[in-house]
């Protein structure tokens, strides 16, 4: 087929190599951005609460295009930072893989946090009072009390913000990171083969969603709080 023979498998599965380095490195950043917001969402502290809400509801309801834009070029062409070392041959893909990976990270970072604490607010309330009248700071009472039993009630609802983040590098080839979707636009314009790239690519989305989406099923009823 034409397709193949312009755009061989191997660099098809480079593209989506590159798919999965975006996704993973995003989700690190964004697990641990989104439980500090949670926990200044929920810090007995008056500012905390306001910078913690403030964050998610200007990023939630901000279009991840316009973060990934403004990562590119907001911080790279106007304020310089680049992430990259400039005398690097590969100073720019490394910059916008690097700027991309902090658009997803922070625009990720909300939900993560909205997720972690839906499943705080599921610990009943007389463990937190109990881990009080212990002598537990909030820190302690977070640490060891709320989160370890809100990360298990909320591995699912988790498990569906790691998928919408896999489908959401796409906005990434926006700024040139060569993943998926860039190429995919790339084959459909020098192919015409709409269908056989569309089915392709769909296919390849589906090999790296769907296990997931089983795995964190799984997990999430093995791991479940006994009530």
């Amino acid at each position: 087929m034409e397709v193949f023979t312009k755009y061989p498998p191997g660099q098809i599965l480079e593209a989506f190599w590159t798919t999965i380095q975006l996704t993973v490195f995003s989700a690190v950043g964004a697990l641990i951005l989104g439980t500090l917001l949670a926990a200044m969402r929920l810090a007995p502290v008056p500012m905390l609460n306001w910078l913690g809400t403030g964050y998610v509801n200007v990023v939630r309801n901000t279009p991840l295009t316009l973060i990934i834009l403004f990562c590119s070029f907001g911080l790279s062409q106007t304020l310089g930072i680049t992430l990259a070392d400039p005398r690097s041959l590969t100073s720019i893909a490394d910059s916008n893989f690097r700027l991309a990976v902090l658009g997803l990270t922070v625009y990720t970072a909300s939900f993560v946090c909205e997720t972690v604490r839906a499943g705080v607010n599921t610990v009943p309330l007389g463990q937190a009072e109990a881990a009080r009248s212990l002598g537990l700071t909030f820190s302690q009472n977070l640490r060891i009390v709320l989160l370890p039993q809100a990360f298990r009630a909320v591995i699912i609802p988790l498990g569906s913000v790691l998928i919408a983040l896999t489908k959401n590098t796409t906005i990434a080839s926006a700024i040139g990171v060569a993943e998926a979707a860039l190429l995919m636009k790339g084959m459909i314009e020098n192919t015409a083969a709409l269908l056989v790239v569309g089915t392709i690519f769909a296919v390849g989305f589906i090999i790296l969603t769907l296990p997931l989406g089983l795995f964190f099923g799984w997990l999430g009823k093995r791991l479940a709080v006994a009530r």
